[in-house]
Protein backbone atom coordinates (compact mmCIF):
# COMPACT_ATOMS: atom_id res chain seq x y z
CA UNK A 1 0.00 0.00 0.00
CA UNK A 2 2.50 2.40 0.72
CA UNK A 3 4.68 1.87 -2.40
CA UNK A 4 0.92 2.96 -4.28
CA UNK A 5 0.67 5.93 -2.05
CA UNK A 6 4.73 6.92 -3.05
CA UNK A 7 3.40 5.68 -6.95
CA UNK A 8 -0.08 8.19 -7.34
CA UNK A 9 1.86 10.95 -5.09
CA UNK A 10 5.04 11.05 -7.44
CA UNK A 11 2.52 10.89 -10.47
CA UNK A 12 0.25 14.42 -9.02
CA UNK A 13 3.78 16.10 -8.06
CA UNK A 14 5.07 15.97 -11.72
CA UNK A 15 1.51 16.83 -12.99
CA UNK A 16 2.19 19.81 -10.80
CA UNK A 17 4.81 21.17 -12.85
CA UNK A 18 3.03 21.78 -15.29
CA UNK A 19 3.72 18.92 -17.93
CA UNK A 20 0.87 18.17 -20.36
CA UNK A 21 -1.60 15.89 -18.47
CA UNK A 22 -0.82 13.01 -21.55
CA UNK A 23 2.79 13.47 -21.23
CA UNK A 24 2.83 13.03 -17.26
CA UNK A 25 1.06 9.85 -17.52
CA UNK A 26 3.07 8.67 -20.42
CA UNK A 27 6.68 9.59 -19.17
CA UNK A 28 6.18 8.52 -15.21
CA UNK A 29 4.54 5.03 -16.68
CA UNK A 30 6.99 4.43 -19.09
CA UNK A 31 9.81 5.06 -16.42
CA UNK A 32 7.98 2.24 -14.10
CA UNK A 33 7.74 -0.11 -16.99
CA UNK A 34 11.43 0.38 -17.96
CA UNK A 35 12.33 0.20 -14.34
CA UNK A 36 10.65 -3.04 -13.78
CA UNK A 37 11.02 -4.74 -17.53
CA UNK A 38 14.32 -2.88 -18.57
CA UNK A 39 12.69 -2.27 -21.87
CA UNK A 40 9.98 -0.48 -23.41
CA UNK A 41 9.09 -3.08 -25.28
CA UNK A 42 4.93 -3.97 -26.62
CA UNK A 43 4.11 0.46 -25.60
CA UNK A 44 2.53 1.10 -29.02
CA UNK A 45 0.49 -2.77 -28.60
CA UNK A 46 -0.63 -1.67 -25.04
CA UNK A 47 -1.35 2.45 -26.72
CA UNK A 48 -3.11 0.94 -29.70
CA UNK A 49 -5.30 -1.95 -28.27
CA UNK A 50 -6.63 0.87 -25.88
CA UNK A 51 -7.16 4.15 -28.07
CA UNK A 52 -8.93 1.67 -31.53
CA UNK A 53 -11.71 0.68 -28.76
CA UNK A 54 -15.09 1.15 -31.14
CA UNK A 55 -17.05 2.69 -28.04
CA UNK A 56 -14.19 5.64 -28.34
CA UNK A 57 -15.80 6.66 -31.34
CA UNK A 58 -18.89 8.81 -29.42
CA UNK A 59 -16.39 10.99 -28.14
CA UNK A 60 -15.72 12.69 -31.20
CA UNK A 61 -19.28 12.30 -32.36
CA UNK A 62 -20.93 13.80 -29.33
CA UNK A 63 -18.63 16.75 -29.19
CA UNK A 64 -19.32 17.47 -33.33
CA UNK A 65 -22.91 17.45 -32.06
CA UNK A 66 -22.48 19.93 -29.85
CA UNK A 67 -20.46 22.28 -32.02
CA UNK A 68 -22.55 21.55 -34.69
CA UNK A 69 -25.53 23.23 -32.74
CA UNK A 70 -23.62 26.13 -31.10
CA UNK A 71 -22.54 27.06 -33.74
CA UNK A 72 -25.80 26.51 -35.06
CA UNK A 73 -27.07 29.24 -33.25
CA UNK A 74 -29.62 26.06 -32.34
CA UNK A 75 -29.31 26.84 -28.19
CA UNK A 76 -29.19 30.33 -28.83
CA UNK A 77 -32.97 30.96 -27.64
CA UNK A 78 -32.80 28.40 -23.94
CA UNK A 79 -32.26 31.09 -21.63
CA UNK A 80 -35.21 33.40 -22.71
CA UNK A 81 -37.27 30.37 -22.63
CA UNK A 82 -36.46 29.33 -19.68
CA UNK A 83 -36.62 32.62 -18.39
CA UNK A 84 -40.10 33.02 -19.52
CA UNK A 85 -41.20 29.89 -18.10
CA UNK A 86 -39.95 30.91 -14.66
CA UNK A 87 -40.35 34.85 -14.47
CA UNK A 88 -43.05 34.80 -12.02
CA UNK A 89 -41.60 32.87 -9.57
CA UNK A 90 -39.78 33.81 -6.72
CA UNK A 91 -35.88 34.17 -7.89
CA UNK A 92 -37.46 33.35 -10.96
CA UNK A 93 -34.31 34.55 -13.02
CA UNK A 94 -31.88 32.30 -11.14
CA UNK A 95 -34.25 29.74 -11.53
CA UNK A 96 -33.85 30.32 -15.05
CA UNK A 97 -30.26 30.36 -15.60
CA UNK A 98 -30.07 26.77 -13.51
CA UNK A 99 -33.20 25.34 -15.80
CA UNK A 100 -30.94 26.89 -19.12
CA UNK A 101 -27.80 25.01 -17.73
CA UNK A 102 -29.59 21.64 -17.17
CA UNK A 103 -30.49 21.90 -20.96
CA UNK A 104 -27.01 23.09 -22.40
CA UNK A 105 -25.33 20.44 -20.51
CA UNK A 106 -27.49 17.98 -22.28
CA UNK A 107 -26.50 19.18 -25.40
CA UNK A 108 -22.43 20.47 -24.81
CA UNK A 109 -21.22 17.51 -22.49
CA UNK A 110 -18.66 20.08 -20.87
CA UNK A 111 -19.11 22.10 -17.43
CA UNK A 112 -16.78 24.86 -18.57
CA UNK A 113 -19.02 25.31 -22.52
CA UNK A 114 -21.81 25.66 -20.00
CA UNK A 115 -20.72 28.30 -17.69
CA UNK A 116 -19.05 30.13 -20.62
CA UNK A 117 -22.09 30.10 -23.28
CA UNK A 118 -25.29 30.41 -20.11
CA UNK A 119 -22.87 32.86 -18.07
CA UNK A 120 -22.56 35.88 -20.69
CA UNK A 121 -26.37 35.40 -21.14
CA UNK A 122 -27.34 35.40 -17.86
CA UNK A 123 -25.27 37.30 -15.55
CA UNK A 124 -25.96 40.89 -16.72
CA UNK A 125 -29.65 39.68 -16.51
CA UNK A 126 -29.63 38.48 -12.84
CA UNK A 127 -27.84 41.69 -11.88
CA UNK A 128 -30.40 44.31 -13.50
CA UNK A 129 -32.77 41.83 -11.38
CA UNK A 130 -31.50 43.04 -8.20
CA UNK A 131 -29.09 40.04 -7.71
CA UNK A 132 -26.25 41.17 -6.20
CA UNK A 133 -22.93 40.17 -8.65
CA UNK A 134 -21.56 37.86 -6.35
CA UNK A 135 -24.30 35.62 -6.04
CA UNK A 136 -24.56 35.62 -10.16
CA UNK A 137 -21.15 34.73 -10.55
CA UNK A 138 -21.45 31.74 -8.02
CA UNK A 139 -25.14 30.59 -9.48
CA UNK A 140 -23.30 30.42 -12.59
CA UNK A 141 -20.36 28.98 -11.83
CA UNK A 142 -22.45 26.14 -10.13
CA UNK A 143 -24.92 25.60 -12.32
CA UNK A 144 -21.66 24.80 -15.61
CA UNK A 145 -20.86 22.16 -13.19
CA UNK A 146 -24.45 20.09 -14.61
CA UNK A 147 -22.59 19.96 -17.78
CA UNK A 148 -20.52 16.80 -16.59
CA UNK A 149 -23.58 14.77 -14.95
CA UNK A 150 -26.36 15.35 -16.99
CA UNK A 151 -25.58 13.48 -20.32
CA UNK A 152 -24.49 13.18 -22.27
CA UNK A 153 -20.89 13.43 -20.00
CA UNK A 154 -17.16 13.55 -21.30
CA UNK A 155 -15.58 12.32 -18.10
CA UNK A 156 -18.54 9.41 -18.08
CA UNK A 157 -17.32 8.42 -21.64
CA UNK A 158 -13.79 8.36 -20.32
CA UNK A 159 -14.87 6.93 -16.78
CA UNK A 160 -16.85 3.88 -18.55
CA UNK A 161 -13.79 3.54 -21.02
CA UNK A 162 -10.99 3.08 -17.98
CA UNK A 163 -13.40 0.52 -16.19
CA UNK A 164 -14.75 -1.03 -18.84
CA UNK A 165 -18.32 0.11 -17.45
CA UNK A 166 -21.50 0.43 -19.98
CA UNK A 167 -21.47 4.03 -21.05
CA UNK A 168 -25.57 3.90 -21.41
CA UNK A 169 -25.76 2.99 -17.98
CA UNK A 170 -23.54 5.65 -16.52
CA UNK A 171 -25.42 8.30 -18.71
CA UNK A 172 -29.13 6.68 -17.49
CA UNK A 173 -27.72 6.92 -13.92
CA UNK A 174 -26.32 10.44 -13.65
CA UNK A 175 -29.61 11.94 -14.92
CA UNK A 176 -31.71 12.05 -11.54
CA UNK A 177 -28.37 12.84 -9.65
CA UNK A 178 -28.92 15.77 -12.10
CA UNK A 179 -32.02 16.80 -11.87
CA UNK A 180 -31.49 16.56 -8.17
CA UNK A 181 -28.36 18.93 -8.13
CA UNK A 182 -30.40 21.26 -10.62
CA UNK A 183 -33.66 21.45 -8.33
CA UNK A 184 -31.63 21.59 -4.87
CA UNK A 185 -30.26 24.93 -6.17
CA UNK A 186 -32.98 26.39 -7.70
CA UNK A 187 -34.74 25.54 -3.94
CA UNK A 188 -32.16 27.28 -2.79
CA UNK A 189 -32.34 30.55 -5.36
CA UNK A 190 -35.68 30.69 -5.11
CA UNK A 191 -35.64 30.79 -0.48
CA UNK A 192 -32.89 33.32 -0.76
CA UNK A 193 -34.02 35.84 -3.55
CA UNK A 194 -37.63 35.49 -2.75
CA UNK A 195 -37.46 39.41 -2.60
CA UNK A 196 -35.79 40.29 -6.44
CA UNK A 197 -37.54 41.59 -8.93
CA UNK A 198 -39.98 39.46 -11.34
CA UNK A 199 -42.57 39.74 -13.84
CA UNK A 200 -45.54 38.64 -14.14
CA UNK A 201 -46.62 34.96 -15.49
CA UNK A 202 -46.38 34.44 -19.38
CA UNK A 203 -49.36 34.22 -21.25
CA UNK A 204 -50.23 30.99 -23.42
CA UNK A 205 -49.36 32.60 -26.34
CA UNK A 206 -45.33 34.07 -24.74
CA UNK A 207 -44.90 30.21 -23.48
CA UNK A 208 -45.69 28.78 -27.16
CA UNK A 209 -43.78 31.05 -28.71
CA UNK A 210 -40.84 30.41 -26.40
CA UNK A 211 -41.05 26.57 -26.76
CA UNK A 212 -41.44 26.95 -30.72
CA UNK A 213 -37.62 28.73 -30.60
CA UNK A 214 -35.77 26.26 -28.62
CA UNK A 215 -37.92 23.13 -29.21
CA UNK A 216 -35.15 21.61 -31.37
CA UNK A 217 -32.35 22.16 -28.75
CA UNK A 218 -34.26 20.52 -26.12
CA UNK A 219 -35.78 17.79 -28.49
CA UNK A 220 -32.25 16.66 -29.91
CA UNK A 221 -31.39 15.11 -26.25
CA UNK A 222 -33.91 13.72 -25.37
CA UNK A 223 -34.30 11.60 -28.37
CA UNK A 224 -30.61 10.53 -28.14
CA UNK A 225 -31.34 10.01 -24.61
CA UNK A 226 -34.48 8.57 -24.97
CA UNK A 227 -32.65 6.20 -27.81
CA UNK A 228 -30.63 4.71 -25.17
CA UNK A 229 -33.07 4.30 -22.47
CA UNK A 230 -35.26 2.11 -24.79
CA UNK A 231 -32.33 0.07 -26.25
CA UNK A 232 -32.96 1.28 -29.69
CA UNK A 233 -29.26 2.31 -29.98
CA UNK A 234 -26.13 2.03 -28.45
CA UNK A 235 -24.47 4.99 -26.94
CA UNK A 236 -21.80 4.80 -29.94
CA UNK A 237 -25.24 4.66 -32.29
CA UNK A 238 -26.84 7.54 -30.51
CA UNK A 239 -23.85 10.04 -30.63
CA UNK A 240 -23.83 9.07 -34.42
CA UNK A 241 -27.85 10.00 -35.10
CA UNK A 242 -27.24 13.09 -32.51
CA UNK A 243 -24.71 14.51 -35.22
CA UNK A 244 -26.73 13.96 -37.88
CA UNK A 245 -29.66 15.21 -36.26
CA UNK A 246 -27.77 18.84 -35.49
CA UNK A 247 -26.46 19.00 -38.96
CA UNK A 248 -30.19 18.32 -40.50
CA UNK A 249 -31.44 20.88 -38.19
CA UNK A 250 -28.54 23.52 -38.67
CA UNK A 251 -28.97 23.36 -42.39
CA UNK A 252 -32.43 22.50 -43.34
CA UNK A 253 -34.57 23.98 -40.28
CA UNK A 254 -32.65 26.82 -38.44
CA UNK A 255 -30.81 27.33 -41.88
CA UNK A 256 -27.67 29.01 -39.78
CA UNK A 257 -24.87 26.43 -41.10
CA UNK A 258 -23.06 26.13 -44.10
CA UNK A 259 -20.19 24.31 -45.18
CA UNK A 260 -18.10 26.90 -43.50
CA UNK A 261 -19.64 26.48 -40.05
CA UNK A 262 -19.66 22.63 -40.40
CA UNK A 263 -15.98 22.55 -41.27
CA UNK A 264 -15.27 25.00 -38.53
CA UNK A 265 -17.24 22.37 -35.76
CA UNK A 266 -15.42 19.81 -37.37
CA UNK A 267 -12.30 21.44 -36.74
CA UNK A 268 -13.69 22.57 -32.69
CA UNK A 269 -14.57 18.47 -32.28
CA UNK A 270 -11.18 16.87 -33.56
CA UNK A 271 -8.93 19.37 -31.56
CA UNK A 272 -11.04 17.98 -28.56
CA UNK A 273 -10.96 14.82 -29.55
CA UNK A 274 -7.45 14.83 -29.89
CA UNK A 275 -6.65 16.28 -26.67
CA UNK A 276 -8.81 13.14 -25.13
CA UNK A 277 -7.31 10.51 -27.11
CA UNK A 278 -3.67 11.67 -26.50
CA UNK A 279 -4.80 11.55 -22.61
CA UNK A 280 -5.98 7.76 -22.78
CA UNK A 281 -2.91 7.04 -24.55
CA UNK A 282 -0.90 7.88 -21.71
CA UNK A 283 -3.35 6.46 -19.25
CA UNK A 284 -3.10 2.96 -20.92
CA UNK A 285 1.03 3.27 -20.49
CA UNK A 286 0.34 3.96 -16.78
CA UNK A 287 -2.49 1.58 -16.42
CA UNK A 288 -0.36 -1.30 -17.67
CA UNK A 289 2.53 -0.11 -15.42
CA UNK A 290 0.38 0.03 -12.19
CA UNK A 291 -1.02 -3.29 -13.39
CA UNK A 292 2.47 -5.32 -13.70
CA UNK A 293 3.51 -3.98 -10.34
CA UNK A 294 0.52 -5.73 -9.02
CA UNK A 295 -0.56 -1.99 -7.16
CA UNK A 296 -4.22 -2.78 -7.29
CA UNK A 297 -3.69 -5.82 -5.72
CA UNK A 298 -1.94 -4.29 -2.90
CA UNK A 299 -5.15 -1.78 -2.54
CA UNK A 300 -7.13 -4.77 -2.30
CA UNK A 301 -5.42 -6.29 0.52
CA UNK A 302 -5.31 -3.58 2.46
CA UNK A 303 -9.09 -2.51 1.94
CA UNK A 304 -9.84 -6.13 3.07
CA UNK A 305 -7.05 -5.79 6.22
CA UNK A 306 -8.16 -2.32 7.37
CA UNK A 307 -12.36 -3.85 6.95
CA UNK A 308 -13.44 -0.45 6.11
CA UNK A 309 -16.90 -1.60 4.75
CA UNK A 310 -18.14 -0.28 1.51
CA UNK A 311 -19.91 2.88 2.71
CA UNK A 312 -16.02 3.91 4.99
CA UNK A 313 -14.24 3.31 1.55
CA UNK A 314 -16.07 5.42 -0.79
CA UNK A 315 -16.14 8.32 1.75
CA UNK A 316 -11.77 7.71 1.90
CA UNK A 317 -12.46 7.99 -1.88
CA UNK A 318 -14.29 11.05 -1.97
CA UNK A 319 -12.38 13.00 0.35
CA UNK A 320 -8.93 11.95 -1.35
CA UNK A 321 -10.59 12.71 -5.12
CA UNK A 322 -11.86 16.25 -3.52
CA UNK A 323 -8.05 16.86 -2.78
CA UNK A 324 -7.18 15.88 -6.26
CA UNK A 325 -9.63 18.00 -7.92
CA UNK A 326 -8.14 20.97 -6.13
CA UNK A 327 -4.78 20.90 -7.91
CA UNK A 328 -5.83 18.25 -10.70
CA UNK A 329 -8.04 18.20 -14.03
CA UNK A 330 -11.00 15.95 -14.26
CA UNK A 331 -10.02 13.66 -16.72
CA UNK A 332 -6.45 13.26 -14.98
CA UNK A 333 -7.94 12.16 -11.64
CA UNK A 334 -10.24 9.44 -13.28
CA UNK A 335 -7.35 7.63 -15.34
CA UNK A 336 -4.93 7.96 -12.52
CA UNK A 337 -7.04 6.26 -9.65
CA UNK A 338 -9.97 4.41 -11.96
CA UNK A 339 -7.43 1.89 -12.65
CA UNK A 340 -6.58 1.51 -8.66
CA UNK A 341 -9.90 1.62 -7.38
CA UNK A 342 -11.76 -1.03 -9.67
CA UNK A 343 -10.65 -3.93 -8.33
CA UNK A 344 -11.46 -3.01 -4.73
CA UNK A 345 -15.12 -2.04 -6.21
CA UNK A 346 -14.86 -5.76 -7.02
CA UNK A 347 -14.27 -6.92 -3.70
CA UNK A 348 -16.43 -4.65 -1.48
CA UNK A 349 -19.63 -5.35 -4.37
CA UNK A 350 -19.96 -1.69 -5.19
CA UNK A 351 -21.58 -1.13 -8.47
CA UNK A 352 -18.96 0.90 -10.76
CA UNK A 353 -22.35 2.49 -11.94
CA UNK A 354 -22.84 4.02 -8.79
CA UNK A 355 -19.51 4.86 -7.77
CA UNK A 356 -18.86 6.39 -11.54
CA UNK A 357 -21.93 8.76 -10.09
CA UNK A 358 -20.38 9.26 -6.90
CA UNK A 359 -17.07 10.38 -8.61
CA UNK A 360 -18.10 12.66 -11.85
CA UNK A 361 -20.33 14.63 -8.80
CA UNK A 362 -17.26 14.98 -6.68
CA UNK A 363 -15.15 16.01 -9.71
CA UNK A 364 -18.03 18.89 -10.31
CA UNK A 365 -17.51 19.92 -7.04
CA UNK A 366 -13.47 20.35 -7.91
CA UNK A 367 -14.62 23.23 -10.74
CA UNK A 368 -15.87 25.25 -8.53
CA UNK A 369 -13.20 24.81 -5.52
CA UNK A 370 -10.15 26.83 -5.79
CA UNK A 371 -7.02 27.06 -6.10
CA UNK A 372 -8.00 25.06 -9.67
CA UNK A 373 -11.39 25.71 -10.19
CA UNK A 374 -11.71 25.67 -13.96
CA UNK A 375 -15.71 27.21 -13.95
CA UNK A 376 -13.96 29.73 -11.14
CA UNK A 377 -11.84 31.12 -13.48
CA UNK A 378 -14.33 30.74 -16.50
CA UNK A 379 -16.52 33.20 -14.87
CA UNK A 380 -13.47 35.68 -14.35
CA UNK A 381 -12.65 35.69 -17.78
CA UNK A 382 -16.39 36.11 -18.66
CA UNK A 383 -16.82 38.88 -16.18
CA UNK A 384 -13.61 40.24 -15.24
CA UNK A 385 -14.11 39.98 -11.67
CA UNK A 386 -11.96 39.69 -8.84
CA UNK A 387 -11.34 35.93 -8.43
CA UNK A 388 -12.32 36.64 -4.30
CA UNK A 389 -15.51 37.33 -4.68
CA UNK A 390 -16.25 34.15 -7.65
CA UNK A 391 -14.92 32.04 -5.03
CA UNK A 392 -17.50 33.61 -2.18
CA UNK A 393 -20.25 33.47 -4.33
CA UNK A 394 -19.81 30.11 -5.16
CA UNK A 395 -19.24 28.70 -1.88
CA UNK A 396 -22.88 27.97 -0.95
CA UNK A 397 -23.36 25.57 -4.04
CA UNK A 398 -20.36 23.73 -3.19
CA UNK A 399 -22.25 23.27 0.13
CA UNK A 400 -25.23 22.20 -1.29
CA UNK A 401 -23.26 19.81 -3.69
CA UNK A 402 -21.48 18.15 -0.75
CA UNK A 403 -25.32 17.61 0.63
CA UNK A 404 -26.04 16.30 -2.95
CA UNK A 405 -22.90 13.72 -3.27
CA UNK A 406 -24.10 12.33 0.23
CA UNK A 407 -27.87 11.52 -0.86
CA UNK A 408 -26.70 9.98 -3.54
CA UNK A 409 -24.67 8.34 -1.17
CA UNK A 410 -26.63 7.17 1.51
CA UNK A 411 -29.76 6.50 -0.90
CA UNK A 412 -27.72 4.43 -4.29
CA UNK A 413 -31.27 3.76 -6.03
CA UNK A 414 -31.14 7.41 -6.34
CA UNK A 415 -28.52 6.97 -9.48
CA UNK A 416 -29.84 2.96 -9.93
CA UNK A 417 -32.70 3.09 -10.06
CA UNK A 418 -33.09 4.47 -14.32
CA UNK A 419 -30.28 1.86 -15.25
CA UNK A 420 -32.20 -0.47 -13.50
CA UNK A 421 -35.36 -0.27 -15.79
CA UNK A 422 -33.47 0.45 -19.62
CA UNK A 423 -34.27 -2.09 -21.94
Amino acid sequence: MSSALLILLGLVVLLFTGLPIFAGLAIFGGLLIMNGAGSFGGLTEIIFNKISLYILVCIPLFTYMAHLMIRGRIVDDLYETAYTLTRHLPGGVGIATIAACMVFSAISGSSVATALTIGAVAIPQMIRYGYSPQVAYGLVAAGGTLGILIPPSGPMIIYGVATDTSIGGLFMAGLLPGLLLAGIFMLSTSFHQRHAKREKRATLQEIGSALRKSAWAIALPCMVLGGMYLGVFTATEASAIGAMLALLVGTAIYRTIGIKEIWLAAIDASRTSGMLFMILAGAAIFSHAITKMMLPQQIVEFVLSADMGVYGFLIAMMILILILGMFLESIAIILITSPVVLPALGILEISPIWYGVLLVINLELAMITPPVGMNLFTIKAVTGAPIGQIIRGAAPYAVLMIVGLLLVLLFPQLAMWLPSTML
